[in-house]
């Protein structure tokens, strides 16, 4: 067995679309459109099988969870960039575009070299050599 996708409800479906195209080199499908529900979503594909489905739908609530902070549930999603140069390059073009980063890159205490961002919603989102 594997995952699949891992889903997203956003408030702003084309800007979080446009994020990960742009900076994780991700494409798209078309945009599925339900009318009567109003729900819009996008499947985002990376290189592996595991896809990223980012949702829109009117009276979604917002998350009463801080992304600086850590919960109960889901709290974050890994995108392997492949090399530890490529994690600090990302790491710093995201810096510098306005992004928040809440782990700068490192070696964790299980061999990982990471870095972690907060997305346009504030989801975070590691980065993986």
């Amino acid at each position: 067995m594997r995952i699949d996708h891992i889903a997203i409800w956003t408030t702003n479906l084309e800007g979080l679309r446009n994020f990960y195209i742009h900076y994780f080199d991700a494409s798209s499908n078309e945009i599925y459109y339900n009318h009567s529900k109003e729900f819009r979503s996008y499947f985002i594909s990376f290189d592996g099988d595991c896809r990223l489905e980012i949702m829109e739908m009117p009276n979604i609530p917002q998350t009463k969870n801080n992304p600086l902070k850590q919960f109960v549930g889901l709290v974050h999603f890994a995108i392997k960039a492949g090399s530890k140069v490529e994690v600090n390059r990302l790491t710093e073009v995201l810096k510098k575009d306005g992004f928040k980063i809440v782990g700068e890159p490192r070696t964790t205490g299980d061999g990982n070299y990471e870095s972690v961002i907060l997305d346009p919603d504030g989801n975070r989102v590691e980065i993986l050599a």
